[in-house]
């Protein structure tokens, strides 16, 4: 019996095209995509899908091996379990940072939404000149006391120099 859920990555540089001939050949399986992220990092692509459908992992594998051929692409495939979904039972918040660049910024303000329990669902980071800023989606557990999570974030910002809000999510943004 085959897995029916796979993670797939597709890391390296960019170039017209990617996309298209990576869910063209999870098409020509049958496979549907269900979850998907893409982003461009300083010229560099990185593309994580889940996706499914009753094929082995090494028929997507073979599938996408021609991505790789140039060497400028790295593409993985594996079968991952089912999981529950993120946030179930919790509050949906955002965390924005801004401020001077300096190594620790985002481990030290999201180890405050760990250490409350917090799940990071969604994390982007972008570095104009001195200017660092940071935008994360997460979800607290029910129950959770805000406001001590507010004062935790706020102070670990200012401990390495930076600004932070946390703010819940309105329904029109998801």
């Amino acid at each position: 019996m085959s897995n029916d859920l796979y993670a797939v990555t597709v890391l390296g540089h960019d170039r017209p095209g990617i996309i298209a001939e990576t869910t063209a050949g999870l098409a020509g399986l049958g496979l549907n995509i269900e979850d998907s992220t893409m982003t461009l990092l300083r010229g560099h692509f990185a593309m994580m899908l889940l996706c499914r459908g009753a094929v082995e992992g090494s028929a997507v594998e073979s599938a996408l091996a021609p991505l790789a051929v140039g060497g400028d692409l790295d593409v993985s495939v594996r079968p991952v379990a089912e999981g529950a979904a993120s946030g179930a039972g919790g509050t949906a918040w955002v965390l924005t940072v801004h401020g001077g660049d300096r190594p620790g910024i985002v481990s030290e303000v999201v180890g405050q939404v760990a250490s409350a329990g917090g799940n990071i669902t969604d994390l982007t980071t972008r570095l104009a000149g001195e200017l660092y800023l940071l935008v994360a989606e997460l979800d607290l557990p029910v129950g959770s006391d805000v406001a001590a999570v507010e004062a935790g974030i706020r102070a670990a910002a200012e401990r390495v120099g930076v600004t932070a809000t946390l703010r819940p999510v309105e329904a029109d943004e998801l």
